[in-house]
């Protein structure tokens, strides 16, 4: 349910003897491919890169990266499910428009390496999201053309220490850019079809219990609405990655609050994308 179907290449981006590099994941091995997953989108595309796979090397050799290590923006959506929403008690049915902030490519880790809780807070919290990657870019993107500017999908954790966010009055940048405090990957899985995204199953278990679990159908702005209103006031290039916001169920939200500890295990899975696992671990 939550792998993605077999005919989709599992695309990762890697270090390999401290070189950065991108592939293929076939199993245990990973097959390289010329450049980098941000420089193939930005030429002929993810898709035509595949014939030009070298020998597969085994996945021991290499350490994966988020998947577009070099993105130009990261751009996150808040408050995007209804039940999230209802959280802040304000009486607001639903916001007008999307909820954005920004996070920078070092606030992520990869998929099977430790969230790491920084030394200022104990307030550790987890938020499993889907994020797409921008393929075509574009400035003033129609909601119907939208998710053909999608080159692919993939899964994030977006962590996030929660008293840093109450730091100022009208920001949240703080709580949400700590070194390593979230993470992305562990593919990407290319886009295809709209079907990939429009009533998908999103998930976030710690220890094993299931602590958040929505669908895409649920959420207040969709994938073509994010896409063409972002787009409204910069300009979308290759690469861009956003993450689309996470249902309710944080830690924050339990009584009392549960942060994430030491030795704790979050995985993030989304119907047809996969499973993004992670410890978590002190400064």
């Amino acid at each position: 349910m939550f792998e993605p179907a077999p005919d989709l290449p599992r695309l990762v981006s890697f270090l390999r003897d401290g070189h950065p590099g991108w592939g293929v994941l076939h199993g245990d091995h990973v097959a390289p491919l010329p450049g980098s997953l941000r420089s193939a989108l930005e030429t002929a595309g993810l898709m035509a890169a595949l014939p030009h796979a070298g020998a597969a090397i085994p996945l021991s050799e290499v350490t994966l990266t988020i998947p577009v290590p070099n993105a130009e923006k990261i751009i996150c959506v808040g408050v995007n499910f209804p039940d999230r929403n209802a959280e802040y008690k304000d009486g607001q049915e639903a916001p007008p428009n999307p909820s954005l902030f920004i996070r920078f490519a070092r606030s992520f880790t990869a998929h099977g390496l430790p969230l790491i809780r920084p030394p200022e807070s104990d307030q550790l919290d987890y938020e499993g999201e889907i994020a797409i990657v921008i393929g075509t870019g574009g400035r003033r993107i129609a909601e119907a053309q939208a998710l053909d500017h999608i080159a692919g999908l993939t899964l994030a954790n977006e962590g996030t220490l929660r008293d840093w966010v109450r730091h100022a009055k009208f920001n949240v940048t703080q709580g949400k850019n700590f070194d390593r405090s979230g993470a992305m990957g562990p593919w990407l899985v290319p886009f295809r079809s709209p079907a990939q995204l429009e009533d998908i199953a999103l998930e976030t278990l710690v220890n094993g219990t299931l602590r958040q679990s929505d669908r895409t159908g649920r959420m207040i702005f969709s994938f073509r609405r994010i896409i063409a209103y972002v787009s409204t006031f910069t300009t979308l290039v290759p690469g861009d990655t956003i993450l689309c916001g996470t249902p309710t169920g944080a830690g924050a939200r339990l009584d009392p609050p549960v942060w994430l500890r030491p030795g704790d295990v979050v995985e993030v899975r989304v119907e047809g994308i996969g499973r993004l696992v992670n410890t978590i671990a002190d400064e």
